[in-house]
């Protein structure tokens, strides 16, 4: 990605992070850190994912697609969270081209098509990976349907156009859902 974006990227972390974060309270639950960043359950998950320093290209996309708010709101939700490198491997470009304005309704499919209804524990995705003979389906809130599958004990996810993710860090709750911070974007078939 060109230097110019990521100082964008930086620029809209930071300010993801004054909307969206409140004083820190006490966690009683000891949530995995995301890209070396403390991850708070009692933060939503807009706040938590400003903070971490794998996800600013998707903190900047969540800003420019309009949806920190939904993201800091009640869900509860489930987010799939590409990382930095998940964006790096989309051709030369891409991430560029849809932050732009004219393409939010693209961006905004794309990104909902990381989203899930309710809060999906890892132990949930394993458990029906088993009952459904060796694979889950995963309804998102952009209309996609994530195929989950178990690969040398970990969870992998394939999305509509048979991009395939690992989850890399499960289970990161938030106080309106739950994080699992996977290797590839997810696309929508267009």
């Amino acid at each position: 990605m060109s230097l110019n974006f990521r100082a964008f990227v930086a620029s809209i972390s930071a300010a993801a992070t004054l909307a969206v974060a409140g004083p820190a309270l006490a966690d009683d639950h000891m949530n995995p850190m995301v890209g070396g960043a403390k991850m708070y359950e009692s933060k939503p998950i807009a706040a938590n994912a400003s903070a971490a320093p794998n996800l600013t290209t998707l903190v900047a996309a969540v800003k420019a697609a309009g949806l920190v708010e939904t993201l800091s709101g009640p869900g509860p939700f489930t987010v799939f969270a590409p990382t930095n490198d998940a964006f790096d491997k989309l051709p030369a470009g891409t991430v560029e081209t849809l932050v732009k304005p004219e393409n939010k309704e693209t961006l905004t499919k794309i990104l909902t098509c990381h989203v899930a209804s309710g809060v999906i524990t890892a132990e949930n995705i394993v458990a029906t990976i088993e009952k459904g003979k060796g694979m889950a389906k995963i309804e998102t809130l952009g209309g996609c349907e994530l195929t989950a599958t178990m690969k040398d004990g970990m969870v992998m996810l394939t999305a509509p156009k048979g991009d395939v993710a690992t989850v890399e860090t499960a289970d990161v709750r938030q106080s309106n859902g739950m994080v699992h911070v996977i290797s590839t974007v997810m696309l929508p078939k267009m």
